[in-house]
């Protein structure tokens, strides 16, 4: 089995440009899914922001970056990035939810999404949220 971290950023309309910035300095891949691309679109004027995104490149560079819909709370000092941790089985990821979640404040359940076959997200006791999924074809 196999776990990797990711630091995942968070922004409010920008996403796209500051992976596109990223991808220029670092070299590799840039991954786009907008809110449109997911039909996951609640705000018109949302709808080709990212909902997921990501630069990988063959140096070991990798972040991830979404942008917040405005139905969220987002403050760029507090909650500017999130710890991702991708395994690749539920039952992997299911474990390492289980002991993540202790004492924590869920955000999102650990439950099948239309982008990972499990996905979910806490607030750890020391105030750190966690984006957990599964790694499929799309998003691996």
């Amino acid at each position: 089995m196999s776990v990797n971290t990711v630091v995942h950023l968070n922004f409010r309309g920008d996403a796209r440009e500051a992976l596109t910035f990223y991808q220029s300095v670092f070299g590799g891949d840039l991954a786009v899914v907008t809110y449109a691309d997911a039909g996951n679109t609640q705000e018109p004027t949302e709808a080709n922001q990212v909902m997921w995104g990501q630069v990988i490149a063959g140096n070991g560079f990798h972040v991830m970056a979404y942008d917040v819909p405005s139905h969220l709370p987002w403050d760029r000092g507090r909650n500017s990035f999130f710890v991702s941790l991708r395994g690749e089985t539920t039952e992997e990821i299911t474990a390492y939810w289980k002991n993540l979640s202790e004492s924590a404040t869920i955000v999102h359940p650990l439950a099948p999404s239309p982008w990972a076959p499990l996905y979910g997200m806490l607030e750890d006791r020391f105030g750190v949220v966690w984006v957990v999924d599964v790694a499929n074809e799309h998003n691996g």
